[in-house]
């Protein structure tokens, strides 16, 4: 095993080493940089690292003894490494559940609805707070800042996957497959494609080409 499996809560792994996949992986992307600048590698190589404590832990997290591997990999101080460890909110720097879900409350999700969103969130999965884990360890709740999607506000990402124009009980159904161990294709929960005008187009339904004015 290449981490310390099944630690008790709060108690750090002591050993991380990457598996085959990881350095198949760690070799493509240290490709990309000369060797004495393989350091700005940090970022996808912590990506690497979460990845697969998550294959292998079913949390998908960075432990301190893993960011200390990364330094030694890239011939960097270990304190760089926690650096961009614990300042990016993508990166998890404690275990967290088996699906995590990030909700996005900033104003285009707040204007569409991410607090019912969230009250969803917390109904089906039992937590209380943001930044806590379901009592079966399944859901992680998180605020997140904008994610970037605001035409398909509201917006839940799960994982890596977008799940977009959400209310309350489509926001349920989702959590409920994933208990069940189905992943719904993401995107769009309503019948729209991608971010096209929800209900079809209102404006511009005129498909003939106008004349200029003042042209017979």
């Amino acid at each position: 095993m290449s981490v310390q499996p099944n630690a008790p809560d709060g108690v750090e792994p002591t050993h991380f080493e990457f598996d085959h996949d990881s350095e198949q992986q760690i070799a493509v992307i240290l490709a990309k940089y000369p060797p004495e600048r393989k350091a700005s590698g940090v970022l996808p190589l912590l990506y690497v690292v979460q990845k697969q404590m998550g294959r292998q832990t079913g949390s998908a997290w960075i432990p301190r003894v893993a960011m200390d591997v990364v330094a030694e990999r890239l011939e960097m101080a270990p304190i760089r490494v926690y650096e961009v460890a614990t300042f990016y909110l993508m990166f998890n720097t404690r275990p967290i559940g088996r699906y995590h879900l990030q909700v996005c409350t900033t104003t285009s999700c707040w204007l569409r609805g991410s607090d019912d969103v969230t009250a969803a969130c917390k109904a089906a999965t039992g937590i209380r707070a943001f930044g806590e884990t379901s009592a079966d360890g399944l859901f992680t709740l998180t605020e997140v800042e904008c994610l970037g999607a605001c035409a398909n506000a509201p917006i839940l990402q799960v994982d890596d996957d977008y799940y977009e124009d959400l209310d309350g009980p489509r926001t349920e159904e989702l959590i409920a497959a994933l208990r069940r161990g189905e992943r719904p294709a993401p995107g769009p929960t309503i019948d729209r494609l991608n971010s096209a005008p929800a209900g079809g187009r209102k404006v511009l339904v005129d498909d003939v080409a106008r004349k200029p004015q003042g042209q017979g």
